[in-house]
């Protein structure tokens, strides 16, 4: 089994993306249409530091099969699960999270194949 069919092996379980964080001009974000991906969510609570030299906590660790984008929002279920208006505005969904930090690692001896990793903060309204 190669590296990347493991990978795609082990990300079984579904969650759903909203990219493109935008400054809406309002002091908040606007997000792209939300899409469903594949994952493996681990809770895990880890100490990450930022480019600013600030500590953030994060709770979740998750390995995705796409690039993601920082600012971003990921939330663990499915788009059916949804209503209409928490499509919309994710914000509303209780359990969703920021990705803090994006990580794309190159497998050995490849530059086709990568692994990428996400750190969750929770959104606080």
């Amino acid at each position: 089994m190669s590296i990347e069919s493991y990978i795609k092996s082990t990300c079984t379980q579904d969650a759903v993306y909203w990219g493109s964080p935008r400054e809406d001009g309002f002091g908040g974000k606007t997000f792209g249409t939300p899409i469903d991906i594949k994952c493996r969510w681990q809770d895990i609570v880890q100490l990450l530091g930022t480019p600013d030299k600030e500590s953030v906590i994060s709770r979740a660790t998750v390995v995705v099969l796409q690039d993601l984008e920082e600012d971003g929002l990921l939330w663990l279920g499915t788009l059916a699960n949804l209503t209409l208006q928490q499509q919309n505005d994710p914000r509303t969904i209780e359990d969703i999270c920021i990705v803090k930090r994006f990580a794309k690692l190159p497998a050995i001896r490849s530059t086709t194949v990568f692994l990428r990793k996400v750190y969750l903060t929770p959104w606080l309204t």
